[in-house]
């Protein structure tokens, strides 16, 4: 049980204390370094309280919020495990992105880290939009088969399905977007993630890849030809 005495805040030993950093993004253990006093809680008798811990890997403050269960005369128990408010964003290659693409997806990945659903489904509107202007119509044509793809792979329903189209093809004419929950936010997050993945991602990462092929296949050749040694005439 989590819990506030005099001697400061107390976990229950199973409780590990480690947890993904949004700033390192390493999982680390927190450690507390600031929490209400006994006698302040009593005093004012909170419903939530906050707390200070640091991440061990990079020394961040973190804040956790809980609710508090029950307070006694010598203790004060809260209702673990604790909200974070800072989450953490979700990672991905940006540096295979158009500058203007991995822009609007960066602000697209926070909204979504901060639960501001609808502000993530519009960012993820001005993503797709970005990267249609950078590959033309053809490579709209492509991220449109590719979440028809999608859609037959998990077998997604229509009413979401038509959810995701609205959002991410919608015309620019068309300001309106549906409402979006976390359940629809997660998959949108996937959606679209695997969207950039195949048409970007996946794209560089093979040019790179058989360019480094092709240019030690010539410079193997090279070092294996035979040497011709020419004869001397008198």
């Amino acid at each position: 049980m989590w819990a506030i005495s005099e001697q400061g805040l107390h976990a229950p030993p199973v409780q590990l204390l480690d947890r993904a950093c949004p700033h390192c993004h390493a999982v680390a253990h927190i450690t507390p370094v600031a929490v209400p006093s006994l006698a302040e809680l009593k005093a004012r008798k909170p419903r939530r309280i906050g707390a200070v811990f640091h991440c061990d890997a990079c020394g961040v403050p973190r804040f956790l919020r809980f609710s508090v269960r029950r307070i006694e005369a010598d203790i004060v128990e809260l209702a673990g495990p604790g909200q974070e408010v800072e989450r953490v964003a979700e990672r991905f290659p940006f540096s295979y992105l158009p500058r203007p693409v991995e822009r609007l997806f960066r602000e697209a990945l926070l909204c979504h880290a901060g639960e501001c659903y609808n502000a993530f489904a519009s960012m993820c509107r001005r993503t797709a939009r970005a990267a249609f202007a950078d590959l033309g119509e053809t490579g709209r044509l492509k991220m449109y088969d590719t979440l028809e793809e999608i859609r037959e792979l998990v077998d997604l329903d229509d009413a979401l399905h038509s959810k995701l189209r609205e959002v991410l093809f919608g015309t620019d004419g068309d300001d309106r977007l549906p409402e979006f929950d976390p359940d629809a936010a997660a998959v949108l997050l996937e959606v679209i993630r695997d969207l950039l993945h195949q048409i970007y991602v996946r794209r560089r990462k093979l040019e790179r890849t058989l360019k480094m092929r092709r240019f030690f296949a010539r410079e193997s050749a090279r070092h294996a030809r035979p040497r011709v040694v020419g004869s001397n005439t008198r």
